[in-house]
């Protein structure tokens, strides 16, 4: 990286005006500097600016996460474990025992389900706060198929102990994250896109909170309520549906765990269906947490649309998510369908 002509950080983090990355399809003109795996190096070298207990690790992909921005800053903070996931989420928890807050980033696949008996075991059992950061989450690989695909990562983690679990929408709310973070007790497991998330949070929200979900839309005949990559999807669902008459309440709940279980129940007593959407197995994940808390409501109709239980297929990022109905267009159908829309 530090070769003449081989550093590519002004190209990741777009710091040359509004620099956007070509490929349109996948990236949808999306302005570099605000996709969140680019932000995610830059924002906590900003944080280790005053506070000298954060450290940054990573498994061998300094670059895919921009880690690599915090490495430069602070190199003497900053170790590459290479490619040994659970070592590094170990050894970070021994980091978090002697006082440091260390960030630990890989792929979600790595972090969620490979090394998930050390985020248990090592972080959330004795509460060490250690923030797992679990990039290219979901079917975000694309070509790099089941063993590179995190579908399964939020059913396993929201069931360990004392462990938060959260996702981010964009580079906007993944800096309240990491600001919020820093001093926040126990293990954190923090899930990102890939860092080409369409903007939802025009500013780093200032009112964000672990466990309060956002509230981005006001309606009562439909409440979509979503997480992580899903969210801009859900808000222009509901500008589309607006289009027909339909009043559609949109829910980010960026927190899986603990689940703002009051916004879940003030949508099922203020509007008349519920669709959850989540780049994940609908089972044991968002659509999951969201109907062990509805099933001491009154009935009233419930969808939860992700990937249907299944091994995701291999291709590009966009084919999938259009494949599965997780883009704006699949999720506007999904609850078309709810409502019965023709």
């Amino acid at each position: 990286m530090s070769a003449a002509g081989q550093d590519q950080s002004t190209l990741f983090r777009g710091d040359e005006g509004e620099l956007r990355l070509k490929d349109a399809k996948s990236v949808r003109g999306t302005p570099a500097k605000a996709m969140p795996a680019f932000i995610l190096g830059e924002e906590l070298a900003d944080l280790a600016e005053t506070d000298p207990r954060i450290v940054v690790a990573t498994a061998d992909l300094a670059n895919s996460s921009r880690t690599r921005d915090f490495a430069n800053r602070h190199p003497d903070r900053f170790i590459d474990f290479g490619i040994a996931e659970r070592n590094m989420i170990t050894a970070a928890a021994g980091m978090a025992s002697c006082g440091l807050v260390p960030y630990v980033a890989t792929f979600a696949s790595f972090a969620g389900i490979l090394a998930a008996e050390a985020i248990k075991t090592d972080c959330a059992y004795p509460r060490m706060p250690v923030r797992i950061i679990a990039h290219h989450s979901g079917i975000s690989m694309g070509f790099y198929g089941t063993s590179h695909h995190a579908t399964e990562d939020l059913g396993m983690m929201r069931t360990i102990a004392d462990l938060t679990v959260v996702c981010a929408a964009d580079a906007n709310q993944l800096r309240a994250i990491l600001r919020a973070s820093v001093d926040h007790p126990g293990a954190m497991y923090i899930r990102l896109g890939r860092g080409r998330d369409a903007e939802v949070y025009a500013q780093v929200p200032a009112d964000f909170a672990f466990g309060k979900a956002t509230t981005l839309r006001e309606g009562k005949d439909l409440t979509i309520i979503a997480t992580g990559s899903q969210v801009h999807a859900a808000i222009t669902a509901a500008d589309r549906l607006a289009e027909t008459g339909a009043s559609v309440r949109v829910i980010d709940m960026h927190t899986i765990k603990p689940l703002d279980e009051s916004a879940v129940r003030a949508a099922a007593r203020e509007t008349k269906a519920i669709l959850t959407v989540e780049e994940h197995n609908v089972v044991g994940g968002l659509g999951s947490a969201v109907a062990e808390v509805l099933v001491d409501e009154d009935r009233l109709p419930f969808r939860r649309h992700g990937i249907q239980d299944e091994f995701s297929l291999i291709g590009p990022p966009a084919a999938l998510y259009a494949h599965y109905r997780l883009d704006a267009d699949g999720v506007t159908a999904v609850a078309r369908e709810l409502l019965q829309i023709n």
